[in-house]
């Protein structure tokens, strides 16, 4: 017997996590106003134009790792109940929390020795590591085995592919989070820095585009340019509070595939918001090499 557990920094929601009779691990936030908000805990949804609108005036988030005592809180009640734990998560290459689980894992194992925690490292972030999980939660709803779940699971981080912008370079300057972006070009007007997550699980700017439209060419063309059989599998068109303009990239994809493409749509969390910022947009989908 074991439990699933998944983050919010995966783009999970409480919601889709209790679909599946999954456990959800929320990964905090706070405001510029110092106010320390665990998504779906200290709220029941994600009001993401609410959130971004806050950025887009100015009101920086930040963003921290979890405590000893608040991994423990969380994987506590399964190895009370003799389950082992199953953790699919964002990149461990990104946050030193999982330092700090490490150390929570260590406290508690000496409580309870016969368990055990398994780990699924998407080596992604937000909509990349949201398009692995939907495949785990299936597995885990039908009850598939543990060493079926992590074979699949293991199998296919290397198998999906993110590619998406920042439409406003200060967010991810400050933050530090992307290889290859820079404050100096976070002054330059109307640069878009076009970024990918490598096979370490970090994000990597590999060009940059002048507006919106000619970013969007670029991450159509690296979708079909990495796609492998694509209508086969869920494609993920993620947004930070830019329904409309990800409706017209859906769109796109469906005209250059002949309307045979199963797109969803998700709004990028706020811990991972807090560093790309308002009105970023990407595409995940299964791909050759990421």
């Amino acid at each position: 017997m074991f439990d699933l557990f998944f983050d919010t920094d995966c783009d999970i929601t409480k919601e889709l996590a209790d679909s599946y009779g999954a456990k959800l691990i929320s990964m905090p936030y706070t405001t510029s106003e110092g106010k320390e908000y665990f998504p779906y805990e200290d709220w029941e949804k994600f009001n993401d134009k609410e959130f971004y609108d806050e950025l887009r005036k100015g009101k920086l988030a930040t963003t921290s790792t979890l405590s000893i005592e608040k991994y423990k809180g969380y994987f506590e009640p399964s190895f009370k109940e003799g389950k082992d734990v199953l953790y699919v998560h964002f990149s461990a290459a990104m946050s030193g929390t999982f330092n700090v689980m490490r150390l929570a894992l260590e406290e508690l194992n000496k409580k309870y020795p016969d368990r055990k925690v398994f780990t699924i490292d998407t080596k992604a972030i937000t909509i990349l590591s949201y398009i692995q999980c939907r495949v785990i939660g299936e597995m885990y709803k039908a009850g598939k085995s543990l060493e079926e779940i992590i074979k699949v699971g293991n199998e296919n981080v290397q198998k999906y592919a993110v590619y998406f912008y920042a439409d406003n370079l200060k967010f991810f300057a400050k933050s530090g989070r992307v290889t290859g972006v820079s404050a100096v070009m976070g002054t330059l007007i109307g640069i878009k820095p076009l970024i990918y997550m490598n096979e370490e699980g970090k994000m990597v700017s590999f060009s940059k585009a002048i507006g919106r439209k000619k970013a969007i060419d670029v991450l159509l063309a690296k979708v079909e340019e990495l796609q492998d059989h694509i209508e086969d599998y869920e494609v993920v068109v993620g947004h930070a509070d830019a329904l409309d303009l990800a409706k017209g990239v859906a769109d796109q994809l469906q005209a250059r595939f002949n309307n045979k493409l199963n797109i969803i749509f998700t709004e990028v969390n706020p811990t991972a918001g807090a560093h790309c910022g308002p009105d970023t947009l990407g595409i995940a989908f299964h791909a050759i090499h990421r």
